[in-house]
């Protein structure tokens, strides 16, 4: 009898487990880095990497959990940054979503707000678009992946290192909190995808500055050409004063009709400077989003125009080549910015090229190899600096 019911319990348990999908791995990505150091005349050297096991499940039939984390680690300087990544419950209700936890968040743009934070997001679906509202706080996540760095002393937090025995001060991102309210259609007309967003952020940290964004993003795709354009539009305020700033993104992508990927993208970013004497300002982004792949710098009081284009030549080799120049809106903004640090009369930052091969030899092994040099000999602002150069060598692998 107690066999019996040993047999039973384990087929039972068997049949339960059988039942609930589940998904578990290991993604490990790899990057060679040499460059142009400078701190020096000798030529820079890097080898970073991430380890980031994931974990998903099914819960009943509406819901689903996923969870991963990853193990950051660089040499130079060298470091190990352990951080929650990706965590998310989502259950769905007809029309409607609910997502909990450590989830994405973008804006329409891609200009204000970008990355993983911790909140709620609650969507529903309707003949009318999709309407979405959620919040989110800052203050658990790793700094750097945060990348907040709206006042200069939070800059200068995210460029010193983590020290584990004073972990809380120099671990974790600004404290705000954001909130957003997003309308989105995918065929407004049968002609065009349309997104607003509307998001207010609120400073937690002693800094006292508030700000809120108001976004607007149009795309008119075809089978040849894909046109889209939008703005940003803020308003920013602290105890003394209260300023306005803007920011505009266009591109034009042109898809040639072949059998496998091919096409070329043009593409302008225009952020407002300072106006002397006017409430007018340098936009100012919750998140930096980096511009180029060797200034990486962010998009306040800059403009950038862009030419890539891109190349898939068999299964699973792809080329990218690019182009980019960057100029500035005003003369102040980037004096004491650690990248660019310019102190002049000069507009015109230069020029930026880039190239790169993608071979994706399967769904478990991608592998990346890229180079670019920035030329500030091209423009008036620092025409006598040192150019910047980088190659780098990135492997992604997938285990499970």
């Amino acid at each position: 009898m107690k066999i019996k019911i040993f047999v039973f319990l384990i087929l039972f348990f068997i049949s339960c487990f059988s039942l609930t999908a589940w998904d578990f791995g290991i993604l490990v990505e790899q990057n060679i880095e040499t460059n142009s150091n400078t701190s020096s005349d000798s030529i820079g050297f890097n080898y970073s990497g991430i380890f980031i096991p994931y974990y998903s499940s099914l819960l009943g039939e509406n819901g689903e959990f996923y969870i991963s984390a990853g193990f950051n680690y660089n040499t130079d300087p060298f470091n190990y940054i352990p951080e929650l990544l990706r965590t998310e419950f989502t259950m769905r209700f007809g029309a409607a979503e609910l997502k909990l936890g450590r989830i994405p968040y973008r804006d329409p743009l891609g200009m204000v707000a970008e990355g993983l934070f911790d909140g709620a997001q609650f969507s529903y679906d309707t003949l009318l678009g999709t309407l979405s509202a959620g919040a989110w706080y800052t203050g658990f996540l790793y700094k750097k992946s945060a990348a907040i760095e709206m006042t200069y002393n939070e800059l200068q937090h995210n460029y010193r290192d983590v020290d584990y025995d004073n972990f809380y001060d120099t671990y974790f991102a600004p404290r705000r909190m954001f909130s957003s309210l997003r309308w989105e259609h995918p065929s407004l007309g049968g002609l065009l995808n349309a997104k607003l967003d509307i998001l207010g952020q609120f400073d937690l940290s002693g800094a006292d500055l508030n700000t809120q964004y108001f976004s607007a993003r149009l795309a008119m795709p075809s089978r040849i050409v894909v046109l889209d354009l939008g703005g940003v539009f803020g308003l920013a305020q602290n105890e003394e004063d209260f300023g306005v700033f803007f920011a505009a993104d266009t591109g034009l992508t042109f898809m040639f009709p072949t059998v496998l990927e091919n096409h070329i993208t043009l593409r302008g970013r225009f952020s407002s400077g300072v106006i002397q004497d006017s409430i007018i300002g340098s936009f100012l982004p919750l998140t930096t989003i980096q511009y180029g792949e060797l200034l990486k710098a962010k998009l306040s009081a800059l403009s950038v125009l862009s030419f890539n284009y891109r190349s898939r030549f068999n299964r699973i080799l792809f080329a990218d080549l690019g182009a980019s120049y960057f100029v500035r809106s005003d003369l102040g903004t980037y004096k004491e910015y650690p990248v660019i640090g310019i102190d002049s009369n000069g507009y015109f930052l230069g020029a930026e090229v880039y190239a790169g091969t993608f071979w994706a030899l399967s769904s478990e092994i991608q592998m990346k190899l890229g180079g670019g040099m920035f030329l500030p000999s091209l423009g008036d602002a620092a025409p006598d600096a040192d150019m910047l150069w980088r190659v780098e060598l990135n492997f992604l692998i997938s285990l499970f």
